[in-house]
């Protein structure tokens, strides 16, 4: 009876096992998270570890309810050490209340209407002659370049070049894309 036990035990745990490994591999792991397609974008990124700062942003800017709509966005998401990144104080400084309007606009910089995945965007960056440039809901562009064979590279209207690290994690409301550096718009 305990031999019995004890296999079923073992076999659940493999069942459980193979079955995370399954969800792995359909939903993209991001910060230690799978992300589910049918979640919106809000609802996935408070799962992800990498993306507390970015969430923090988006909580003190006001943007939830937006990101959470219908859409479609694509996002171009950056992590908290992307953020780190910035010079000593800035994080601090944009979270403050009295800076709403530029958080703002730093975040939905970070924004495009539409769902543009890494197949899209390497299609515009192709049908435009190795530079596509991608208007933002905050009204700045961004610039899509490929840099290698497969890799994206953006930069935004300040000309800091940035990477996307992590492509297509696809949300119920658009797509992200997680990059490596803060955009900044003029």
């Amino acid at each position: 009876m305990k031999k019995s036990i004890k296999s079923l035990a073992l076999a659940l745990g493999l069942f459980v096992s193979s079955t995370i490994t399954v969800l792995a591999q359909n939903n993209v792991v991001v910060g230690g998270e799978v992300m589910y397609p049918k979640k919106n974008i809000v609802e996935n990124a408070v799962n992800s570890k990498d993306h507390t700062t970015l969430v923090a942003a988006v909580k003190a800017a006001g943007l939830v309810e937006t990101l959470q709509s219908a859409g479609p966005f694509t996002v171009f998401a950056p992590t908290n050490d992307a953020f780190a990144k910035l010079p000593e104080g800035t994080v601090a400084s944009l979270l403050k209340s009295e800076n709403k309007a530029l958080l703002v606009k730093i975040l939905t910089y970070h924004v495009l209407a539409g769902k543009l995945d890494a197949n899209e965007l390497m299609k515009k960056i192709k049908s435009s002659g190795g530079k596509a440039t991608l208007k933002t809901v905050a009204g700045g562009t961004l610039t899509a370049m490929m840099n290698g064979d497969k890799n994206i590279m953006l930069k935004d209207e300040k000309g800091n070049s940035f990477n996307i690290t992590i492509y297509d994690v696809y949300q119920s409301n658009g797509v992200i894309h997680v990059i490596d550096q803060v955009a900044m718009p003029n």
